[in-house]
């Protein structure tokens, strides 16, 4: 949790490229409230913690004498920390960024463009917002678990169906920080003739591909990124590419989503307050809208807007959030219809999408 007492926010950076190092302590230094210190390897950064425990850690992945998923276990096991991961774009760092969320990271940040003006501006702010999106992040001791395995390791399911018919209801979801792990428990729970699913989940570019790829393999319904004029359908969920904003507009009696471009929105891009301002504009009452956790405002005048034009709207509540930002913003607009614990959202999107 941030600090009360006065001294500001302690962040302790690690990563083997001083260049990386530099870049990030820079920008950090813009905000008087943050201090920040470094270290070039994990065993160097664990010697720091013991002596001056961070408030948020940002850890690359790939390092000397230590790689970045063990640093990570340590940290949940030993001194549980908010810890932010600095991925690189490569198809090896973004499974190795995806895995880090399952071992209890709270956000993923690419990394620095060295040298691109145009960083130090958008990417200025979404590293701020994820340092202090981390510091708010309820974080709990870890305990050593078995490999996970669905049962595509004894006997492999077949291609999945989806229903051709116009779908009458569509669910949107808006998610941030701790919306990774939030996302699969629900999608998990649908059935797999469910309405479709269209997602915002703030991720960085490059990212939501492996992500929804990941959970395609381990949920019933068809998961997939979403593409410009991919139409929606019955047993299907779309997510939103990173770095582009994700609308949904009626064509005849069918659905369709549209990607664009365009400045960040409530601070990021893809924009919660987009994907559900479109969903109220093309479905109305024949929606259902769900905030999950995460830190802001962002889906909240969304959110407001889809209950106006008749959605039913769902927020995740506090005990059950990471980050208690997003829906606590939501209820108190009074955006929301209902408010459930993570595992009871996909009950009540069922049921009140029946309403």
């Amino acid at each position: 949790m941030p600090p009360t007492n006065g001294n500001g926010l302690q962040v302790l950076v690690v990563d083997d490229s001083a260049m990386v190092r530099q870049v990030m302590q820079a920008i950090m230094s813009t905000d008087r409230r943050i201090t920040v210190k470094a270290a070039a390897d994990p065993l160097i950064a664990w010697g720091k913690m013991q002596k001056e425990p961070p408030h948020v850690v940002i850890t690359d992945l790939e390092m000397p004498r230590m790689d970045g998923l063990t640093f990570i276990r340590k940290i949940m096991l030993e001194m549980p920390t908010p810890v932010v991961v600095c991925s690189g774009l490569a198809a090896s760092g973004t499974e190795l960024a995806l895995r880090a969320l399952e071992e209890g990271a709270v956000e993923v940040i690419t990394k620095p463009k060295v040298g691109v003006r145009e960083f130090l501006h958008e990417s200025a702010v979404i590293l701020l917002d994820a340092v202090w999106s981390a510091s708010q992040a309820q974080i709990k001791p870890r305990l050593v678990a078995a490999p996970r395995f669905t049962a595509d390791a004894v006997l492999p399911r077949k291609n999945k169906s989806h229903c051709a018919a116009a779908p009458n209801n569509i669910i949107a979801v808006g998610a941030s920080t701790g919306g990774t792990e939030a996302l699969r428990l629900f999608l998990s729970a649908l059935p797999t003739n469910c309405p479709p699913v269209v997602i915002v989940q703030h991720m960085p570019e490059g990212f939501t591909r492996a992500f929804a790829d990941r959970l395609n393999k381990e949920c019933g319904i068809e998961i997939s990124e979403a593409r410009n004029g991919d139409r929606l359908q019955n047993g299907q969920a779309l997510i939103a590419p990173g770095n582009r904003h994700m609308l949904v507009n009626r064509n005849g009696e069918n659905f369709v989503v549209q990607i664009v471009d365009g400045p960040l929105v409530s601070r990021h891009r893809p924009s919660v307050d987009v994907l559900f301002r479109s969903v109220a504009m093309s479905a109305g009452p024949k929606a259902v809208g769900v905030i999950m956790t995460g830190m802001g405002d962002d889906g909240a005048e969304g959110l407001c807007e889809m209950k106006e034009a008749g959605a039913a709207t769902i927020a995740q509540d506090e005990a059950s959030c990471v980050v208690f930002g997003m829906p606590k913003e939501a209820i108190s607009r009074g955006a929301v219809s209902v408010v459930v614990p993570l595992e009871q959202i996909a009950g009540a999107v069922l049921r009140l999408r029946n309403n």
